[in-house]
């Protein structure tokens, strides 16, 4: 599969959260972020995380002996998008996930906003699914968490539906995170090609606009497509997943952009 990567920014020489006081190589350490919503607006028709834009993302970490923990709106209990359960969106990857107890015990005991330090992680990774069009937008808990991360000199990732996350987060200058800078996510062809623009609150590729991001996404829907803008990585779709996080462990292992 082909993926477009479109980058800006240049890279320093280190990443602050690198090594120890004693000049240790530290572990980095990803906080990734899931919903703990379990339906649309209608209450009969389930949604929740997409399983396979954590699976792919935490894979993708481990192999580099990346420390993980889960985080979400209210902690808990994350449920999963049925869908994404489902083939062709179940691939290998997810259904290992699912039979280990372990991985299934971190879905089911997320942490709350407030029981994290932001400054024990060297980047935060918003998972999707149409649920987090609801919990992610406005919760102060998972904005604070960004904004420190982001100003401690880490990075910023989201995939799919996971920019809804960055859509009302400021920095201390009061400013918007997005404002004038490259991102993408789920477009509204693709909502509207997955029969469920009808279904959703808003359209989120527009309120990125609104804010002053500058949105971008592939010429093609469902095509694997990242956008790297300094310390701010984001994925359109699931099928980025897997290249979004790649991008994190380029700027982790390269060293955090410049400019900010």
């Amino acid at each position: 599969m082909c993926t477009a990567i479109r980058q800006s920014g240049g890279a320093s020489k280190t990443f602050a959260r690198g090594r120890s006081p004693g000049n240790r190589i530290m572990s980095k350490r990803i906080l990734h972020v899931v919903s703990n919503v379990a339906h649309y607006a209608d209450p009969s028709q389930p949604t929740g995380l997409w399983l396979s834009e954590l699976t792919h993302a935490h894979h993708i970490f481990a192999a580099r002996g990346y420390e993980q923990q889960l985080v979400s709106p209210k902690g808990g209990v994350s449920p999963l998008e049925p869908r994404s359960l489902k083939w062709p969106h179940a691939d290998a990857a997810s259904k290992a996930w699912r039979a280990d107890k372990a991985n299934a015990a971190l879905l089911a005991h997320t942490a709350r906003p407030d029981e994290i330090d932001p400054a024990g992680f060297d980047a935060i990774y918003f998972t999707g699914g149409h649920a987090v069009m609801w919990d992610y937008p406005d919760d102060a808990g998972l904005q604070r968490l960004t904004r420190e991360i982001y100003e401690h000199g880490g990075i910023v990732s989201s995939v799919c539906h996971g920019y809804c996350g960055l859509l009302n987060t400021k920095l201390s200058n009061g400013s918007l995170l997005v404002a004038g800078r490259r991102i993408t996510g789920y477009s509204w062809v693709e909502e509207i090609l997955a029969g469920v623009a009808k279904k959703v609150p808003y359209n989120v590729e527009q309120q990125m606009r609104e804010r002053g991001a500058r949105y971008e996404k592939a010429l093609l829907p469902f095509t694997s497509n990242v956008v790297v803008d300094g310390r701010i990585v984001t994925g359109q779709n699931p099928q980025s997943a897997k290249a979004t996080a790649e991008q994190v462990v380029a700027l982790l292992s390269l060293g955090a952009p410049a400019h900010v």
